[in-house]
């Protein structure tokens, strides 16, 4: 039997594991993979296995060194499975050298020159009124919502994706991972 002054300790200890800051707690697996705090978003993108397509793409699009750089930077990385939901033919034409602009627009609308924690994020939707813009180094502006506890982005083509992992810390941002590819208005 635990006497009262055990059973207050090991609830204080259990409460005392839940309030660790952000900056000391274990990043999320993200594609079979651990995503370590000290590399950066290539690094760690390389490493899983849910997002090869996007690093073939970043690799196409010639921005493995920009996204290797001091940051900082947002990702919002769509998974195999976002690009996937793309009509067919979409990534294999955007992978085409002569349309490496339009891809690099593509990728750079998935980037915030910030580093947006989720629970950051969730405060700007909720001081906004449930809607926050949402300006990515692409030139676009997307509104970033909270529907049932989760963070939504909304694309230039009223597409919605939903944050499926968040706050994924990298030594130049932060990556949130994301169900479906944000594009431009048209």
């Amino acid at each position: 039997m635990f006497t009262r002054s055990a059973k207050l300790l090991a609830t204080a200890a259990f409460a005392a594991t839940l309030a660790v800051p952000a900056a000391f707690a274990e990043n999320p697996m993200v594609g079979g993979a651990p995503m370590l705090a000290e590399r950066n978003i290539v690094e760690n993108a390389v490493n899983s296995k849910d997002h090869t397509t996007l690093v073939a793409a970043v690799k196409a699009a010639g921005l493995v060194e920009t996204l290797q750089g001091e940051g900082p930077f947002t990702v919002f990385a769509p998974t195999n499975a976002a690009f996937d939901k793309l009509p067919e033919g979409t990534v294999a034409t955007l992978l085409k050298p002569e349309n490496k602009d339009q891809l690099s627009k593509v990728l750079t609308c998935h980037v915030v020159a910030a580093d947006v924690m989720s629970s950051a994020l969730g405060k700007m939707i909720a001081d906004d009124g449930g809607a926050h813009p949402v300006k990515t180094v692409g030139g676009c502006e997307f509104t970033a919502r909270a529907v049932d506890g989760k963070i939504m982005i909304e694309d230039g083509q009223g597409n919605m994706a939903t944050v499926t992992i968040a706050d994924v810390d990298q030594s130049n941002g932060v990556i949130h991972v994301i169900d479906t590819v944000l594009l431009p208005a048209s």
